[in-house]
């Protein structure tokens, strides 16, 4: 048996290629859009894919389950538990097998068993693997998808808070409880290969390690620990990370079927010429560091750098608009895969980064100062200060004053924020405020963008507020 795990930082996903050496056969699990890696390695073990499986209908990427069943004619292995609002709609135009709790498939000897494990999502499956062909009649280990991570577990409220499920986020929590117990009932021995790292939105304090066992989560895994429902559902609902508003679109997206990639137009540049009319007709998103994006950029643009645009993008792309790019033509092929994985195919053109800079079209800035520079105007309420960074973080301690602003929803929520005075945008370190810098200038703002962020104010030994402390109007520092 052959097991290559593969990872995508940016989404902090992982999918997995299982491979059958006497047969030749492999399948993926949880497959990314881009398929190129999997292909690769295939071809560089000698197999052929033959299937794709997945634990159920993603809402943070884009499945590749679908590009693998038209390039490689793989069977498709998708879930048909829960309701019918979350069954798979383009079964019937590849080969397919719709599973339910108790199935069985194969790839070669290596056996595959489906678990039902709801909570995550209500069609939520996992899969317990055999190796038949190494001799083994008891399982080696378990795909959990979003259901179990490296101490943590699937996050069950994204029905409600992205898609709009009223009262399906306490439901799922009750429905994981369950899958939790269950869970706890498989031998220790079995390897844990979940389908996301640290950094993923689909579950709290998710760890970096890659792989786990049953009894290693059972024994520290937080969420693993409870054995009254309500104490467990009430922890599972609280300090969840924010919803990014694309989950939504990602869900439908992977229930209907993404388009193809070859079925996208080609995405051709654009001279520069024409891109103060496209400020003003649609969103461009300029991907220079936002170091240089500070110092000058083209009016009404929006910096997310290449190195944050899987991440941010999708809080801002109104996904039924296309949107263009200023980007080097050497990162394009790789903005657009980061774009693609998360469903924004609308990408009607590109200016070149170069060409703009030479265009002299670079005439607006904007200004940053450090914490010390800042305070007097902070407490002096000059200024009103926007802390961009999400709730937990906020609630773990902020600067006194501070209004928080999350990132993601600040395009969204511009016209409950106040004009009247000039807006000094902070978070951690200084990136994700200089995202945020951007859109508020875009739309209007007198905006400074705050050196070094949280941590500078820290550093510097200036007073910080705790949740506590905030409502007795204390300072701690």
């Amino acid at each position: 048996m052959l097991l290559k795990y593969f990872y995508d930082k940016s989404l902090a996903h992982a999918s997995y290629m299982v491979g059958c050496q006497r047969s030749g056969e492999a399948i993926i699990i949880d497959p990314s859009r881009s398929i190129e890696q999997y292909l690769d390695a295939a071809d560089a073990e000698g197999l052929k894919i033959v299937g794709s499986a997945e634990t159920h209908i993603h809402a943070d990427f884009v499945s590749g389950s679908r590009e693998l069943a038209d390039q490689c004619g793989a069977k498709l292995y998708l879930s048909d538990e829960g309701p019918a609002d979350w069954k798979y709609q383009f079964v019937d135009h590849h080969p397919s097998q719709l599973l339910k709790d108790g199935d069985r498939f194969y790839v070669g000897k290596i056996r595959l068993e489906v678990m039902h494990t709801p909570g995550h999502t209500p069609e939520s499956i996992s899969f317990v693997l055999t190796d038949e062909g190494g001799g083994a009649n008891v399982p080696m280990g378990i795909f959990t998808g979003d259901f179990v991570f490296v101490g943590s577990i699937g996050r069950p409220d994204l029905l409600e808070t992205a898609a709009g499920v009223v009262g399906s986020a306490e439901l799922g929590a009750r429905q994981l409880y369950h899958s939790m117990r269950q869970f706890r009932e498989l031998p220790d021995h079995l390897q844990v290969w979940p389908a996301h790292g640290a950094g993923s939105a689909c579950g709290k304090g998710l760890g970096a390690i890659p792989s786990s066992t049953v009894g290693y989560e059972k024994l520290f895994n937080p969420a693993l620990q409870f054995d009254d429902e309500q104490t467990f559902v009430d922890y599972i609902l609280a300090d969840q990370p924010e919803t990014p508003f694309y989950f939504a679109v990602m869900k439908r997206v992977n229930k209907v079927g993404p388009a193809l990639l070859h079925n996208l137009a080609t995405v051709k540049e654009i001279q520069p010429s024409e891109l103060p009319k496209r400020t003003k007709e649609q969103l461009v998103i300029d991907t220079v560091a936002s170091a240089d994006f500070g110092k000058s950029h083209v009016p009404g643009t929006l910096n997310v750098p290449s190195s944050a645009l899987v991440q941010w993008a999708g809080f801002f792309v109104d996904y039924q608009q296309p949107m263009v790019l200023i980007t080097d033509a050497d990162t394009l092929t790789d903005n657009l895969r980061g774009l693609r994985s998360i469903g924004i195919d609308n990408v009607a053109g590109y200016f070149s980064a170069p060409s703009v800079l030479a265009s002299g079209l670079r005439t607006e800035s904007y200004p940053t100062a450090n914490p010390t520079e800042l305070q007097g105007k902070i407490e002096r309420n000059e200024v009103l200060l926007a802390d961009v960074r999400a709730s937990t973080e906020f609630q773990a301690g902020h600067i006194a004053g501070a209004e928080h602003r999350f990132l993601g929803r600040l395009l969204r929520e511009l016209k409950s924020l106040p004009r009247s005075k000039p807006v000094v945008v902070q978070c951690q370190g200084g990136g994700r405020s200089a995202i945020a810098a951007s859109v508020l200038q875009r739309a209007g703002y007198d905006v400074i963008n705050m050196k070094g962020g949280y941590n500078a104010w820290v550093a510097s030994s200036l007073p910080i507020c705790v949740e506590e402390s905030c409502e007795i109007g204390t300072f701690a520092i």
